[in-house]
C-alpha cells in the first residue's frame, strides 16, 4: 500500500511554537528592540502562514529493482491543499544510517551508495492552482555496472508568490520558511540474492530507572540487499530446561550497517540461573542466527 504524507501544521501547535521562539528572542541581549519585535512578528507570521502551503506526495517510499542496464520507471503524486498557487520542484540527496537507525542526511553524490545520479523526475517543475494534483514520472537508469544496492532521497520543495512586503521582510530578518518533503528511493537489482546478516554482542543494560529487564544487541547486514531484521529474546530456564520466548523486535537494516535492537524481558521471572539467546530470522530463505549469554534472576 502507497504511504501518504500530509505537511499539516496545527493551528494550536504553531501558537504554542510562536511563543517559544518569540521569547527565546526577545532574551537575546543582541538584538536591538525594534529588531527583537520584527523578527518576532515575522516568525508568527511564517509558522501561521506554513499552513497555506500545505501539500501531499504519495508514495514517500519507492524502491525499484532494474537491473544493470535497464530504465524502471514509477509514478509519484503531488497534490496541492494550500489555498494559493504554488510551484513545486524536485532536488536530489543521500542518507547514511546510524547505529540507532536516524537517518543522517548528505549532499547528493557524496555517499558510496548514491543513486541520485541515476534518478530522473519529469517534469520537473510543477505548478498547482488550489487542491489540483498531478502526477509525475520518477526514472531510475540503471548503469551496465549496476550490480550494488544504492539509495537517496527526492525533495519534494513548495514555494508561493509573496507579495513585496512579505519577502521585504523574510530579507530583513534572514527567515525563510520552505516546505519540504523527502521521498526515500531504493535501487536493488532483482538479480542481486545477496542476503546476509549477522547478530553479536548481546549485552544488558538495564538502569535503576527502568521497569523492564534491558538489553542491547547488534544486527550487522553484511550482504548486498536491505532486509527486514526480526530479533527474538528466547530465555531457557537452566533448571528445568523450560524455554520461553519474547515477541520480537523488528528493523529494516541496511547493508553495512550495524543496527543495535534494544529489547526487554519482564520482571516476573522467577529466582534462578537462565540461557538468554537472541534470535535473528532475516527471511529469504536464510538461516536463522544467534548469540547468547548467561543472566542469573536474584
Amino acid at each position: 500500500m502507497d504511504k501518504h504524507i500530509n505537511v499539516k501544521l496545527n493551528f494550536i501547535r504553531c501558537l504554542i511554537l510562536c511563543t517559544i521562539l518569540c521569547i527565546i528572542v526577545q532574551k537575546n541581549h543582541f538584538i536591538s528592540p525594534m529588531k527583537k519585535i520584527l523578527t518576532s512578528i515575522v516568525i508568527c507570521f511564517n509558522l501561521l502562514f506554513f499552513k497555506a502551503q500545505d501539500f501531499e506526495v504519495a508514495p514517500v517510499i519507492m524502491n525499484f529493482d532494474a537491473n544493470p542496464g535497464q530504465i524502471q520507471k514509477k509514478k509519484m503524486t503531488i497534490r496541492n491543499h494550500a489555498n494559493i498557487k504554488q510551484s513545486f520542484t524536485f532536488n536530489f540527496g543521500d542518507y547514511e544510517i546510524n547505529e540507532e537507525g536516524k537517518k543522517i542526511r548528505q549532499a547528493a553524490g557524496t555517499s558510496k551508495r548514491s543513486c541520485a545520479s541515476w534518478i530522473t523526475v519529469t517534469p520537473n517543475l510543477l505548478e498547482l492552482n488550489p487542491n489540483e494534483e498531478r502526477t509525475v514520472t520518477v526514472l531510475m537508469t540503471v548503469p551496465k555496472a549496476g550490480f550494488a544496492t544504492k539509495w537517496g532521497m527526492i525533495y519534494v520543495q513548495a514555494s508561493s508568490e509573496q507579495k513585496g512586503n512579505e519577502v521585504d521582510k523574510q530579507l530583513a530578518t534572514g527567515i525563510k520558511v520552505t516546505p519540504r518533503i523527502a521521498v526515500l528511493i531504493s535501487q536493488s537489482p532483482k538479480t542481486n540474492k545477496n542476503y546476509k546478516g549477522k547478530i553479536y554482542s548481546l549485552k544488558e543494560f538495564t538502569s535503576e530507572k527502568d521497569s523492564l529487564k534491558t538489553f542491547h544487541v547488534v544486527v550487522e547486514n553484511i550482504g548486498d540487499k536491505i532486509f527486514e531484521g526480526n530479533v527474538q529474546l528466547l530465555l531457557a530456564d537452566m533448571a528445568t530446561a523450560k524455554e520461553t520466548k519474547y515477541k520480537p523486535t523488528k528493523n529494516r537494516v541496511f547493508p553495512g550497517e550495524k543496527r543495535t535492537f534494544e529489547l526487554t524481558l519482564p520482571n516476573d521471572i522467577p529466582k534462578g540461573k537462565y540461557v538468554l539467546a537472541a534470535i535473528l530470522n532475516y527471511g529469504h530463505d536464510s538461516s536463522l542466527e544467534g548469540t547468547q549469554l548467561m543472566v542469573e534472576i536474584k
